[in-house]
């Protein structure tokens, strides 16, 4: 084997530790068969010729003088397994499997990084069960807590009086019963009053504080009834619920009889509160509200799909409530075919089909999310017997409240403005039902759906009430006064009474003939 030109031969005789750093730079450019020759020289003495005489190389010790820099960056694969595998036993996940030679070696607390340390609180801070997956593709979004629920928890940490009171009130499912009157109270302001409509400067607008009295208190003990039949008759399948497994029959806070006695009385009181501080038509109403919720709505939920249909008829009951309460204070005879049939009752049905709309994206969506837990309890809805269908319901009704909130303008119970105002807050909801059905709930759909149904009914009742037919132009006439009234106005002419009177008297004497032929 030869050598390379221009390569001192006496490299091939000597030892490695004679040649010097320019002949070892030479080396370096030779082929790779010459420096084959070489490959006798001892590894720790060639690290020993190359580092000796290079003035920018750096050492392994130069790191690991650095405490930081040696615990972050100079650790050998097998001490990076050990250390990870420690954290996590630490943290009460499984270890990852390693050899039975290694010995790990504990990080000190105090060497991690503060963001770390927090982390690694928190972890272990956390309940140990972990919840359910969801299915794959879906995206699990928050749904209020159960008012129910969170009543019965505070109600076990209270003693004597209180205990009861919370394990009472968690019966009533407050949360819902306060929606439901809500919506009564709503649609009772919303009652066209003549005097509302008169230009007189004198006419004051009224409606009995009173009744509206009698009507919230006899709305919410019949709410409260409801909801506890309920309870007492759904306790085996609440319990297989996350939502409703911690209410009071379930966890037995209270007895069943306890229960019963608590509803009939509701019941009993809000009806009697509704029919004498009312009117029947109201009462009636609100004794139809309890029968339909738990006679009809409760036990069809483990047969059909068409309890959502019956819950929803039972939602637009309370806005009609409200409507015969205020409607009685001026009507003739106030008879129940008066109140509800007549020709000024049209506001109260298109509140009531507003609330029944409403219901469907609402719950659709709501329902999405824990649609596995519907079936496992044996609760037949469309969220998971027809997904499809599911969506489609939502968007039809979420369309139907376009044509809802237009009739309310057309009937003289809003203003004309109040169509611009609702069409916007009905276009969002819209919109977001279409989302829902296009994407069968995935990608967040049925979150933006079910968050926009909380906040579209009060924004849409709100924008109802501050439009009201009548209110803006008596508020404009109060800011700016009203027109100067002419003296000849004030006055009659002289004889122009008597005219008058003449007239009415001649009216009813010719109605009054009329009347006589008919009977003959």
């Amino acid at each position: 084997m030869g050598l390379r030109p221009g390569l001192p031969r006496t490299i091939a005789g000597r030892g490695a530790n004679t040649v010097c750093l320019q002949c070892w730079r030479k080396l370096a450019r030779t082929p790779m068969p010459l420096r084959q020759a070489f490959s006798t020289i001892p590894s720790h003495r060639s690290g020993a010729v190359a580092v000796g005489k290079s003035r920018n190389s750096f050492s392994k010790d130069f790191f690991g003088k650095n405490s930081l820099l040696k615990e972050t960056f100079w650790q050998s694969r097998r001490e990076l397994q050990s250390s990870i595998a420690t954290v996590k036993t630490n943290s009460g996940q499984p270890a990852a499997p390693r050899d039975a030679t290694t010995t790990p070696t504990p990080t000190p607390t105090d060497d991690i990084l503060p963001h770390r340390r927090r982390k690694r609180a928190k972890e272990l801070a956390a309940p140990q069960s972990s919840p359910s997956p969801t299915p794959e593709g879906t995206e699990a979004y928050p749904i209020p807590l159960d008012a129910s629920a969170r009543l019965a928890d505070l109600a076990t940490t209270q003693t004597s009086l209180k205990r009861l009171f919370f394990t009472y009130l968690s019966l009533s499912k407050p949360r819902l019963s306060f929606l439901v009157v809500l919506t009564a109270t709503a649609t009772y302001s919303l009652y066209p009053v003549p005097q509302l409509l008169s230009t007189a400067a004198t006419a004051t607008p009224s409606l009995s504080a009173l009744t509206l009295l009698f009507l919230t208190t006899g709305t919410a003990l019949c709410s409260a009834s409801a909801n506890a039949f309920n309870m007492i008759m759904e306790p085996k399948f609440d319990a297989q619920m996350s939502r409703t497994r911690n209410r009071p029959l379930v966890r037995k806070l209270i007895s069943v009889r306890g229960a019963v006695v608590f509803a009939v009385a509701c019941g009993i009181v809000g009806t009697a509160g509704l029919y004498f501080g009312v009117n029947p038509t109201t009462a009636f109403l609100g004794a139809s509200n309890i029968v339909l919720y738990a006679g009809i709505y409760t036990p069809l939920k483990r047969i059909s799909v068409l309890n959502t249909w019956v819950g929803a008829v039972v939602g637009g009951l309370p806005p009609l409530m409200g409507w015969t309460a205020a409607a009685s204070q001026y009507a003739h005879d106030g008879t129940w075919e008066e109140l509800l049939f007549s020709e000024g009752s049209a506001g109260g049905w298109l509140c009531a089909a507003l609330l029944f709309a409403w219901q469907f994206p609402h719950f659709n969506s709501l329902s999405w999310s824990i649609r596995d837990e519907y079936r496992n309890a044996g609760y037949r809805m469309l969220a998971w017997v027809n997904p499809r269908q599911n969506g489609r319901v939502a968007l039809r009704y979420a369309v139907l409240m376009f044509p809802v909130c237009i009739g309310l303008s057309l009937c003289g119970i809003t203003d004309m403005s109040y169509i611009a105002t609702s069409s916007v807050v009905n276009g969002w909801m819209a919109w977001k039902a279409w989302e829902f059905w296009k994407q069968d709930g995935h990608k967040g759909t049925a979150r933006g759906l079910f968050w926009a149904s909380v906040w579209h009914l009060p924004i849409v009742m709100v924008l109802a009430m501050a439009q009201k037919k009548g209110l803006g132009e008596r508020l404009y006439r109060s800011i700016f006064g009203y027109a100067d009234i002419e003296d000849d106005e004030l006055y009659y002419e002289a004889g122009e009474l008597e005219e008058e009177e003449e007239e009415e008297e001649e009216e009813e004497e010719e109605e009054k003939y009329q009347r006589r032929r008919v009977v003959n």
